[in-house]
């Protein structure tokens, strides 16, 4: 019988791990799950071009290379459980797929308020992770006199806002339990900078407080806050993080608290023949320190594909891994109204020491986020000129030692 790998997961990461399987060398079969009747498709623009309906579905798909043309793809097809040390997966409707090594890249969801008040399809209650979420809110946006509320301020959040803005939208208001918007990620220096430029395109925020609950019967028309505050809205959009996608796993002995736990070479719970990629995957980054870490960024699904398939392939011809460990510099970018935030390393380990490298946080400008005295993130604000210089500093970030203490090991 062939041998075959299954890659749970037919987003950016499971097509990059198809992809990257190729090019390390396995001639055995691949077979792609996935759970969306789509080939993969670029997910960041659909909080931009496409709810502003400047984007087709045609200009989002990714193309398969070459080399994974003989790759199965089974869309529309949902992952129910796993027996991992016996290699088999059952999928909706009981059929069971077996499988010799494992890529787990089943992604995230979209986290749901729970509150009191109108719920379920019509009620004017949306969230942004899916084309066919993009297409629904779109619906909604574009009727005039549309009151809309965004319940947070990350960068979901802040870019449907400002996308909401540019369609016309009669009133947008972001709301977050943060008295800033993106603080987490950014520091206060650049989450203020961030909130100005917002307001002064239109943007309302109700910031400091959380939703008690919604207004209405079978529809919004009004979002209760914790303070005491109702806003009146006809659209809700939760943009309050996600949930990663692990159920079909559990039973197996997995660390699956956030996401699948993995080594430094993305083996999920000491398995030879299971790896982990994307958004799923919580692994210890050693350029920075020992603690494993989801990072949902656009660029690590390609990055650690290249990672998980070399581990993978080692791993059923039962060789070590490779000897270096995954140690991504994490990358991002947020389009939001004519500005954009551009990220390059962890500035979220490093928001208590801001330092203006260029520019002035009135205008474009570059700040560097250190731990230690190291510089561990650059983030600009601004026009791309911005972005620019913030890219200057990658090679400087690639070339810092590591935070771990000598001799630690992730």
């Amino acid at each position: 019988m062939t041998a075959r790998v299954v890659v749970a997961g037919a987003s950016l990461g499971g097509l990059r791990a198809a992809e990257r399987l190729r090019a390390a060398g396995w001639t055995g079969a691949i077979t792609v799950v996935g759970d969306e009747p789509h080939m993969p498709y670029n997910r960041p623009p659909l909080s931009k071009e496409v709810l502003a309906g400047s984007a087709p579905f045609e200009s989002l798909a990714f193309t398969p290379r070459a080399s994974a043309a003989d790759v199965r793809w089974r869309l529309g097809t949902r992952i129910t459980a796993a027996r991992l040390n016996e290699r088999v997966l059952t999928l909706d409707g009981g059929e069971e797929l077996a499988f010799d090594g494992l890529v787990v890249a089943t992604g995230l969801r979209a986290r749901r308020l729970r509150c009191a008040g109108p719920s379920g399809p019509g009620s004017g209650r949306h969230t942004l992770r899916t084309l066919a979420d993009a297409r629904a809110l779109r619906s909604r946006l574009t009727r005039p006199g549309t009151r809309l509320v965004v319940v947070g301020a990350g960068f979901i959040g802040c870019e449907v806002a400002a996308t909401a803005v540019g369609l016309g939208v009669a009133r947008v208001t972001v709301v977050d339990t943060e008295p800033l918007p993106m603080l987490r990620p950014l520091g206060e220096l650049l989450a203020r900078a961030l909130l100005h430029r917002h307001e002064r395109r239109g943007v309302r925020f109700a910031l400091g407080a959380g939703v008690a609950g919604f207004r209405g019967d079978t529809r919004i028309t009004g979002v209760a806050l914790s303070d005491g505050r109702v806003l009146d809205a006809d659209v809700v959009v939760e943009a309050v993080g996600a949930r990663p996608n692990t159920e079909w796993l559990e039973g197996n002995g997995l660390d699956l608290t956030d996401g699948v736990l993995t080594d430094g070479h993305l083996r999920a719970g000491g398995l030879a023949h299971v790896v982990a990629v994307g958004d799923v995957a919580r692994f210890p980054n050693a350029r920075y320190d020992s603690v494993p870490r989801r990072v949902e960024h656009w660029s690590i699904p390609g990055d650690a594909a290249k990672c998980a398939a070399s581990t993978l392939l080692a791993g059923l011809a039962g060789h070590p891994p490779p000897p270096d460990p995954f140690t991504p510099l994490p990358t991002f970018w947020s389009d939001q109204h004519d500005f954009r935030l551009q990220s390059f390393g962890a500035p979220e380990l490093g928001t208590g020491d801001i330092r203006v490298l260029h520019g002035d946080p009135a205008g474009d400008v570059v700040v560097g986020h250190h731990s230690g005295g190291h510089l561990v993130g650059v983030v600009s604000l601004g026009a791309p000129a911005a972005s620019a210089a913030a890219a200057r500093h990658r090679a400087r970030l690639l070339s810092q030692p590591s935070l771990l203490p000598q001799g630690a090991a992730p």
